[in-house]
């Protein structure tokens, strides 16, 4: 069911509104002014708009304005319809433009082509280049209007050759959205090379980012180019730049100055041309106030950065992703297309996910693995609050085939159990979706002791 947010003063309007389109089968929220609209917009991701023109306070353009990072269509009412009216509403980004008094199945047909713009806009803010290959192909998926901000930010700053902060929690993203960066460049045909500063020891870091010329130091028998020589006319991304050593900040600062290094045992300059993206989930203010991080550096850094929000706060972004997930790891498979039983959208839905994204994406790729049938089902998404607290009473005691056998065992009862929640301990049908025959599925059951008040 689509969400619609309706924004008119007049309160008899409004409430026909919320009729007519209630019975058009939409979810319908109503605002009475665009203060109101706007902390709606925050708890809530609607797919439309529909407002009125002239209220009073903040009026509908002004609304529109100040809403159209979120990507939401906004269809505007007003009984002052003129042209110049639509003209200057159309520009400011709504949708569309009515005139009162509203005809409900009109309505009904520009909020049908505005789902259409939704359902493109979400095909493709994913941000996809024609270009991008299988494996490295740069997509960022969402229509919350969290993610579309941050994602309006990025099409505004991907021109340029602004040094670009992304940050965020683990798992959000921040590679990706710094690869979506490379490909919305002019720099997309040249390289796209990553360093991660936490996860390069520190006497090797160095060596890495400015390479070395042969014998300039014990074991350093041929030269070796460095990861910002190798990114020359393209994008160089350094990840957990919060991680990089003080003595190296004062170096890295000087090459995002002067766009040149010197390799390690070399006088000789080499001049670059490229551009910075940096990402940490550390907070860098806190650091330079603590003095592990260069204030100087942090100016220089943060001129343009770009929050990417937490999964938690994303919305039916979970879902989105998810089917993303789904059709990425069937076709890796070589599986039937799946689909998401409404049980286990709702089980991703309720979950906060610690581990964001890539928390999202590893549950995916285990559910499409051990899922029977065409459907992924709520038994099949395992979390940390369900599945894997199975080792908890799990004895590793004994030798490998002992407890590989105890493993077996705890992991099918705990699958026939789950089957059978799912079914309301409905024997014939956990047996076809657990592909025994009923017999073996019976017998299962009393050497498990498995019992309906077991489920509570």
């Amino acid at each position: 069911m689509h969400k619609v947010l309706v924004v008119e003063d007049n309160r008899s309007m409004r409430e026909m509104l919320f009729t007519v389109l209630s019975e058009k089968g939409y979810e319908v929220t109503t605002a009475e002014d665009a203060a109101t609209a706007l902390l709606q917009l925050k708890r809530t991701s609607f797919a439309v708009m529909v407002s009125d023109l002239q209220m009073p306070g903040m009026d509908g353009l002004q609304l529109v304005k100040k809403t159209r990072p979120m990507g939401i269509p906004c269809i505007i009412l007003t009984a002052y319809g003129s042209i110049e009216k639509a003209v200057e509403a159309i520009k400011a980004g709504a949708f569309d433009f009515i005139a009162k008094p509203v005809d409900p199945e009109y309505l009904n047909l520009i909020i049908t082509k505005a789902l259409e713009s939704t359902r493109i806009l979400r095909e493709n803010i994913v941000f996809r280049q024609a270009e991008a290959t299988a494996s490295r192909s740069a997509v960022i998926i969402g229509q919350s209007p969290e993610i579309l901000a941050e994602a309006e930010k990025l099409k505004q700053v991907a021109p340029t050759d602004t040094p670009v902060l992304l940050l965020g929690e683990s798992g959000t993203g921040k590679e990706l959205f710094a690869r979506t960066i490379h490909r919305l460049s002019p720099r997309r045909e040249s390289p796209f090379v990553a360093i991660n500063a936490a996860a390069i020891p520190e006497r090797l870091l160095e060596n890495e980012l400015f390479g070395h010329e042969k014998g300039s130091y014990t074991d350093a028998y041929t030269q070796q180019v460095g990861k910002l020589e190798l990114a020359q006319g393209g994008t160089f991304f350094m990840d957990e730049i919060g991680d990089l050593p003080l003595h190296l900040q004062g170096k890295l600062l000087r090459v995002i100055e002067e766009k040149t290094i010197h390799r390690l045992g070399s006088n000789r300059e080499i001049k670059l041309q490229l551009r910075f993206v940096f990402a940490t989930n550390r907070d860098l203010e806190a650091e330079v106030q603590a003095g592990r991080f260069r204030k100087d550096l942090f100016y220089r850094i943060h001129v343009f950065p770009i929050h990417i929000p937490p999964l938690r706060d994303r919305g039916e972004d979970v879902t989105l992703l998810a089917e993303y997930f789904v059709r990425h790891y069937c076709r890796e498979m070589n599986k039937p297309r799946l689909e998401l039983a409404p049980e286990a959208a709702a089980r991703l839905r309720r979950y906060k996910w610690p581990g964001n994204v890539r928390e999202l994406q590893n549950t995916i790729e285990r559910a499409v693995i051990i899922s029977h049938g065409p459907r992924i089902e709520g038994a099949d998404i395992v979390l940390p609050d369900r599945g894997l607290d199975l080792l908890e009473d799990f004895s590793l005691d004994g030798g490998l085939k002992q407890v590989s056998a105890r493993a077996v065992r705890l992991v099918e009862k705990a699958r026939i159990q789950a089957e059978l929640e799912r079914t309301g301990f409905n024997r014939r049908r956990a047996a076809d979706q657990l592909g025994v025959s009923y017999k073996t599925l019976l017998e299962k059951i009393r050497e498990y002791n498995i019992r309906p008040e077991n489920h509570g």
